[in-house]
């Protein structure tokens, strides 16, 4: 018999009707469990993501067995005939979790998913009206909040305001569409509502302002702007965007009825995803220019005819990229030519994607080991897209969710050179139409294809007639005529290898006396080995190639050559090549030259080169083998001090008042960067940032545990500027491991210390506290006074996060009578500022402001900003227990604006909390309301645990901020 009609609602309250009569859903877990099945409909829900949903980070030992019982309810109610044990209609078992089976004309959520395709569609065939009651009939099924009434944990989740996204985006495209179509005032109530919920969302206001223009309500556009305007500088101390500002000139010039919409353009129509995620860039993406990241196409790319047809065929019938997921995987062995291939075929296609290009080199099969984590790419592309890294969530599903959103609805070409396997380009492929996707591979990546439907080319080596074009366009068509034996001599001996044909047509072009038919003759006397990167029935040693390339070196150049295999980052510099040879820079950079002329490295920046891995373990294989393992490791050790002392004298100058590990003096003939000022050191750590993570795994392997203890303190610094904490606390557990490899108690202190600091920031409270606790053992039976006070100061701030403030004072004034005893006047005043606070929180606000105008003081005293920055906040905290309300915002003003100058986003929304809680107190609940809403901003892209806090001040005003 067939089941009963559901239906069911989750754009708003949760409800299901049965045969035409609602239910009533019971329990609150039960509810959060049905809402997320149904924000997942048709998609399998894992049990771990049905756990972190109703309980969190501490789900009870019986969580399985309670979720089993849920959905056991739910098919009850759902279908109350259904015998035990039957697998029922609408609630399935799937791959480990459940499912839930709807569709749009069962669910809400579905029909306003398609009811928005629909509308787009509309809208890019010209119909304008059609797409106006189509996204308006979508928004109309909206009844408030996504997910509403769940309880308010599991209404944290990204899935439920990721909705709430959704929902946002659509009405700032049904307005776009509204005003080309002459009718803003259909869409304007919506648009009041969104702009109630979020009040400092420019794109948004600017469409409110052009659809109250377009009315002829003039004079409340133009209010509009004023209010925005005056809040923008109040809570978050930045003008009017362009966006912004372009509206405004609008109204004034009364143009809005003919205006197309803000943003419009080739990203016209961005998808909520989309357009959620690139408002949390701010005005960073708005200064950076359209990513272009492609290599270089080669400009005597020739031949793969057939191969560029097969490629491009899925792309030529018309619509086609604009309504699904395009993605190619080009396989094939070592140097063959796929990244060639899918760099000249991306290029030929640029214009189809005008959004931009990205691109990165995956290193799948690089020889040093060094693979790129899927993460690294991901936080690479969203730097690329304008958001902070210290905005990058923690985790790769999470990292890989705004990945997809950034992309979404936008026209992008992706280009995955050099993957390994399947698995490691998922988290990396867009999840939305519009997008083409290029992966190159040794392996076949049958898995993108079964699981992604992936269009999958496997290249093989160049036909005659190919490598012959290939010869002719590099070395011109009567000088291979003249030879023709020659010339198939050596198509034949580079058994086709496009990379074995460019080395060979290289050092032919640089010798244009030599004859084809001598350089035949000396590279079938050339020997080489490559046997892990040929295959078994491979007809030539493509190794010889290379051997006879290299030995057409000058010896220092070959010399070079060999050195540079045994680097393990991505890529080098002239420095650094310096190092490893045991030159001065400027013969190195001649040599790089040398080397790159005849195509054994490639400058793909300026100033930055690399090698093809397959030349890069040729090198490798020839350093091992030419020179002696006390050779090579003396250039290893000389590569990893260029670094290490390089990296500590840039973590000086962008924070000169930060104890580190002291270094041992500089040994003899050592070279670092020489680094004039924080810009540039920051400039050079951002450049080296993926080289210098090689390094520390490079160092790890090596045994050289030492060095990889002093590199990550002297990076600590750099890795919380910059909010690169998911890196840092990789790093930090190496470090510790090293260091307790070394059975130094001194580097183990350290390493416990700045672990604790990171998994502090990552919200880690035990392993943190439980780390502090070692870390305070060591350095009092060391007898160090300094770290002591360092840990004292840490422990303070984690027991004020445990509610803890008699003990957080405690541990800050040992802290402040340690540094005053050892006359550390940076930390002395780092100190004073958190006795301040705490004697803040404690009540006794006059003791508060003494302690930190000492500080402040001392800081002003010594040009420490970001001392000054806590120590105004703390201030301004005083000044509001105080009631002098006036006093406490400009002080908070002085604390916001050098956070917000110095990029550090945690303590920039700390301060908007405090902001958010004087305004309160002083009535102004509005202005409280867009404190607290950038605060939450601010920490939920940092996937910080106070964004829970400001949630509750947020629901304790009635505010709903599922958008955020």
């Amino acid at each position: 018999m067939a089941p009963e009609p559901v239906r069911f609602a989750v754009l708003g309250p949760v409800r299901v009707w049965r045969a035409g009569t609602e239910l009533h859903l019971g329990r609150p877990q039960e509810r959060a469990l049905l809402a997320l099945l149904l924000v997942r409909a048709g998609q399998p829900v894992s049990m771990s993501e049905i756990v972190d949903v109703l309980w969190g980070r501490r789900p009870p030992d019986t969580a399985v067995n309670v979720v089993h019982r849920h959905v056991g309810a739910l098919r009850r109610l759902l279908e109350p005939g259904l015998p035990t044990r039957a697998p029922g209609h609408w609630l399935l078992r799937d791959t480990g979790g459940y499912r839930l089976v709807a569709d749009s004309g069962s669910l809400d959520l579905l029909r306003f998913r398609a009811l928005r395709v629909e509308g787009r569609r509309a809208a890019s065939d010209g119909a304008p009206a059609l797409a106006v009651d189509l996204f308006t009939e979508a928004l109309s099924l909206w009844q408030g909040p996504a997910a509403h009434g769940i309880p308010v944990e599991a209404r944290a989740h990204a899935a439920f305001g990721s909705l709430d996204d959704e929902r946002l985006a659509t009405v700032k495209e049904a307005a776009d569409v509204a005003l080309r179509a002459g009718v803003p005032g259909v869409v304007l109530p919506r648009l009041r509502e969104a702009a109630a919920d979020s009040p400092l969302d420019e794109p948004l206001m600017a469409r409110l302002m052009l659809a109250l223009s377009a009315t002829g309500q003039r004079p409340e556009a133009l209010s509009t702007y004023l209010t925005v305007s005056d809040r923008l500088a109040d809570e978050l101390g930045i003008d009017p965007g362009p966006e912004l500002r372009d509206a405004h000139q609008a109204v004034l010039r009364d143009a809005a009825s003919t205006a197309a919409g803000p943003g419009a353009g080739a990203s016209e129509a961005r998808t909520a995803e989309g357009a959620a995620a690139s408002d949390l860039v701010g005005p960073r993406a708005a200064s950076l220019p359209v990513p272009a990241q492609l290599p270089l196409d080669l400009p005597t790319f020739t031949g793969r005819r057939a191969e560029l047809d097969e490629v491009l065929a899925p792309l030529s019938s018309e619509g086609r990229s604009a309504e699904t997921v395009v993605i190619s995987a080009i396989g094939g062995m070592a140097g063959v030519g796929k990244s060639t291939l899918a760099v000249h075929w991306a290029h030929r296609v640029t214009d189809r994607y005008p959004d931009g290009q990205l691109y990165v080199n995956l290193r799948g099969f690089d020889p040093s080991g060094a693979v790129m984590r899927p993460d690294e790419a991901i936080r690479g592309f969203l730097d690329t897209l304008g958001v902070p890294p210290e905005r990058v969530p923690h985790g790769l599903d999470a990292q890989a969710a705004l990945y997809r959103s950034m992309l979404a609805g936008r026209r992008f070409l992706v280009l995955l050179d050099n993957a390994r396997d399947s698995d490691h380009v998922r988290p990396l492929l867009p999840g939305t139409p519009g997008c083409l996707t290029i992966v190159t591979s040794r392996n076949q990546l049958s898995g993108l294809v079964a699981a992604h439907g992936a269009h999958s080319l496997t290249l093989r080596p160049l036909d005659t007639d190919e490598a012959r074009e290939l010869l002719i366009r590099r070395l011109g068509a009567e000088r291979v005529a003249a030879e023709q034996e020659a010339v198939a001599e050596i198509i034949a001996l580079c058994a086709g290898l496009p990379l074995a044909l460019a080395c060979v047509a290289a050092r032919a072009a640089a010798h244009p006396h030599f004859s084809l038919s001598a350089i035949a003759a000396e590279l079938r006397e050339a020997h080489g080995s490559l046997d892990a990167f040929i295959e078994a029935d491979a007809s030539a040693d493509v190794g010889a190639v290379f051997s006879w390339s290299s030995r057409a070196l000058s010896p220092a150049a070959a010399r070079l050559f060999r050195l540079l295999g045994l680097h393990p980052g991505p890529d080098f510099t002239a420095p650094a090549a310096a190092a490893l040879a045991g030159l001065a820079v400027r013969e190195a950079r001649l040599l790089l030259t040398d080397l790159s002329r005849v195509h054994l490295i490639n400058e793909h920046a300026p100033g930055r080169y690399a090698f093809h891995d397959l030349l890069r373990a040729y090198a490798a294989e020839l350093a091992h083998t030419q020179h002696s393992e006390a050779e090579c490791r003396a250039a290893v050790d000389r590569l990893f001090e260029h670094y290490l002392y390089s990296a500590h004298a840039a973590g000086l100058l962008i924070a000169p008042y930060v104890d580190t590990m002291p270094l041992p003096p500089l040994p003899e003939g050592a070279r670092p960067e020489p680094l004039a000022d924080d810009e540039s050191a920051l400039t050079w750590l951002a450049a080296e940032y993926a080289v210098l993570l090689a390094v520390i795994d490079a160092a790890t392997s090596s045994g050289s545990d030492r060095l990889v203890c002093l590199l990550v303190s002297s990076l600590e610094r750099f890795f919380d500027r910059q909010g690169h904490w998911h890196d840092w606390v990789v790093a930090q557990r190496t470090a510790l491991d090293a260091a307790l490899r070394l059975s130094d108690p001194v580097v183990e202190a350290h390493g416990l210390l700045g672990l604790a600091r990171v998994e502090g920031r990552l919200g880690l409270r035990d392993e943190a506290g439980a780390h502090l606790d070692r870390a305070l053992e060591r350095f009092t039976e060391l007898g160090d006074d300094v770290g002591r006070a360092y840990v004292h100061l840490s422990l303070g701030w984690e027991a004020e996060q445990h509610g803890d403030l008699p003990g957080a004072l405690r541990h800050d004034q040992l802290a402040l009578d340690l540094f005053r005893a050892t006359g550390r006047q940076a930390a002395q005043a780092t100190a004073l500022n958190a006795v301040g606070w705490d004697h803040a929180t404690l009540g006794d606000h006059q003791q508060a402001l003494s302690h930190c105008l000492e500080a402040l003081t001392i800081q002003r005293d010594l040009g420490d900003h970001i001392g000054q920055a806590a120590t105004w906040d703390s201030i301004a905290y005083a000044h509001h227990n105080l009631g002098d309300h006036p006093q406490a915002l400009t002080s908070y003003r002085n604390a916001l604006t050098i956070f917000r100058d110095l990029g550090v986003p945690s303590e920039e929304a700390g301060t908007l909390v405090r902001i958010g809680d004087t305004h309160r107190t002083t009535g102004d609940h509005e202005a409280a309301r867009a404190a607290w809403r950038s605060a939450l901003t601010l920490f939920t892209e940092l996937a910080h645990p106070d964004a829970e806090r400001v949630r509750a001040r947020l629901d304790e005003l009635g505010e709903p901020h599922g958008d955020v």
